[in-house]
């Protein structure tokens, strides 16, 4: 067959395989899903209240109550919890705080041995918590193994390892292509290294459904669909404090922690240094019995090539590939818009991407597809602050990795509210920022000339352009 024709039944069977998908995250289309709670009318008072109902907010508002039980603690949540990035990733709970071990060496050399430790007990603290609360998300401490797609890419694993290795990072296993195909087949694999410990599979919107209900225990005040309108400072008989206008009230409270992320913080200064970035998904109907025969990936790792433009992959309880990555989408001006969620010619692309992974999978169907918002910095790791004179805290920039790192980073408001210096307050990452974007039409102009350098290098072996190597000594990036 001609390469014309072979691509245009590549097409085929890829548009094929999406006709039956429906247009809604997989994570969030379950009949468990909980009901909304109700909206906050009139005027609330607490010690502290968290503004947002992700990751973020709920590891805060739960920490909040663990450090102390009298705390007199509430969320309070836009939409319903879970609804955006936290109910629509991929499922990968890293124990990196710092984007990944290359990133982290980058940006902080001298105190990543700490930042790794912290992040392995971050994630040993996750677990924990799964278990304490019985909070049913599937949670399996699988690992995830970075896949060289590429021969230029196996020479950039084997310097990772090594640089991981010298600074005793253990638990990392290089994969030869034999030894990687062993565990998940796919002629596009030339080799990988397997994270054995740092990465942990789960059910994204089952551990925010368990966090909220966790929450609700121990006694924090939860109101969905209640968005933070206005932050201002209040004075009452009970002292100095602030005061969030919502739409049908307001919360007056000592303390407020911000977990918004990618929306528009309540803090204006803080909103320059995020972009949101569109990422999409799609998820199999469970493969029968001979599919899985056919691939393998019997112990469950989480995978990811190492392309710029990469693709992230994982399988679920019920035999399910999750296929996501690759496209990342900015849109002009940072709006965010729920028209942004779906994008059909992403969803074509990645089809495509994955039958030229797994071409033994021919005629599986997907049953899903979706997409949704990271809040991306410019160092793609998550950044730190206060204002209204400490009585503020926010955290945000996770890009992507925020299934693990927000735990830390609610510890990290916490500890910023309190005015305590720790361990964690301490580092250089917490105390520093990311510089920020730039307002447009600069920052289109950047990220789509990033974008295009990225995939050129993708191209070139790996090889980045002046445009590429600009930012990097500069510290600045776009990813997802």
């Amino acid at each position: 067959m001609a390469p014309s024709a072979m691509r245009t039944a590549g097409a085929a069977l890829s548009a094929a395989s999406l006709s039956d998908a429906r247009p809604v995250p997989y994570w969030l289309d379950d009949p468990g899903r909980p009901g909304a709670l109700p909206a906050l009318t009139g005027d609330e008072h607490c010690d502290l209240l968290v503004i947002g109902g992700g990751y973020s907010g709920l590891w805060t508002a739960l920490l909040a109550k663990e450090r102390d039980p009298e705390r007199d603690v509430v969320l309070i949540e836009g939409r319903e919890v879970g609804w955006a990035a936290s109910g629509r990733n991929g499922g990968f709970c890293a124990a990196s705080l710092t984007h990944g071990f290359s990133n982290g060496l980058a940006r902080w050399p001298g105190e990543l041995r700490k930042l790794e430790e912290l992040g392995e007990r971050n994630l040993d603290a996750i677990e924990a918590t799964v278990a304490r609360y019985a909070i049913d998300c599937s949670f399996e401490r699988t690992g995830e193994i970075d896949i060289a797609t590429e021969p230029y890419q196996l020479d950039d694993l084997h310097e990772l390892y090594e640089e991981a290795s010298r600074l005793g990072h253990t638990g990392l296993e290089p994969l030869d292509r034999d030894a990687v195909r062993a565990e998940v087949d796919s002629p596009t694999f030339l080799g990988g290294l397997w994270n054995r410990r740092g990465v942990a599979m789960l059910h994204p919107a089952k551990l925010a459904w368990g966090l909220k209900r966790a929450c609700a225990e121990l006694g924090v005040r939860l109101y969905e669909n209640t968005r933070g309108l206005e932050l201002a400072r209040a004075r009452s008989a009970a002292g100095s404090g602030m005061a969030v206008r919502t739409p049908y009230g307001r919360v007056f409270a000592r303390k407020v922690a911000l977990g918004t992320n990618v929306f528009p913080s309540l803090v204006r200064r803080v909103r320059p240094y995020t972009v949101p970035v569109y990422d999409y998904a799609l998820m199999t109907e469970p493969l029968t019995e001979e599919q899985r025969a056919a691939i393998g990936w019997k112990n469950r790792q989480g995978l990811g090539d190492s392309a710029n433009q990469f693709h992230y992959f994982r399988i679920t309880d019920d035999h399910r590939i999750l296929w996501g990555g690759y496209d990342a989408i900015y849109p002009y001006g940072g709006r965010l818009d729920t028209a942004l969620h779906h994008r059909p010619e992403t969803y074509l692309k990645l089809a495509t991407h994955f039958f030229r992974c797994f071409p033994q999978l021919e005629g599986v169907r997907f049953s899903h597809a979706w997409g949704g918002a990271i809040d991306t910095c410019s160092r793609f790791s998550a950044f730190f602050g206060t204002a209204y004179d400490g009585r503020v805290a926010y955290a945000a920039g996770y890009t992507g990795l925020g299934v693990g790192a927000t735990r830390f980073g609610g510890e990290v408001m916490l500890d910023l509210l309190a005015g305590e210096r720790t361990e964690r307050t301490a580092l250089e990452m917490v105390r520093s920022k990311p510089l920020p974007f730039p307002p447009e039409p600069a920052a289109w102009a950047g990220i789509g000339l990033t974008k295009w350098s990225l995939a050129r290098a993708d191209a070139r072996g790996g090889r980045r352009n002046l445009w590429l190597r600009t930012m990097d000594r500069l510290g600045l990036g776009f990813d997802s």
